[in-house]
């Protein structure tokens, strides 16, 4: 259920041009275009609502250019869909409080899930602990 619920116009007032293509028309931030976010104790929140999401101690360099997490946090509001864009059938994540599109979840990670939830670092906000 979406608890965060805004008109497509203050979604557009209050993110970025890319930060509303990304999380609110399903875009994708080019590869190792985002600054790298901190190594330091923290957590990972949604842009748009603050929920926390994913913390540091599992994220992991996938090599792949963008943030990558083994899991979300224990109890975080992650939602899950299909996505059949670009010719291929993907697992698409969203913040389940807001429905931002966060980036796409494969069971190509390393242990201890096997999942790589690759997000879009534009979608997520660092908070050191």
């Amino acid at each position: 259920m979406v608890d965060v619920v805004k008109t497509d116009q203050e979604w557009q007032d209050m993110l970025s041009p890319l930060a509303y293509k990304v999380t609110r028309k399903h875009g994708t931030e080019r590869a190792f275009s985002h600054d790298d976010f901190p190594k330091e104790a923290g957590y990972f929140s949604c842009l748009c609502c603050g929920t926390p999401l994913f913390s540091q101690d599992d994220k992991f360099d996938s090599g792949t250019g963008w943030p990558s997490f083994t899991q979300p946090m224990a109890g975080a509001p992650i939602g899950e869909s299909i996505d059949n864009s670009w010719f291929s059938t993907r697992t698409e994540v969203h913040c389940a409080a807001c429905a931002a599109h966060l980036g796409h979840v494969f069971p190509d990670g390393p242990a201890p899930t096997g999942l790589r939830y690759c997000m879009n670092g534009v979608a997520l906000t660092f908070h050191s602990d």
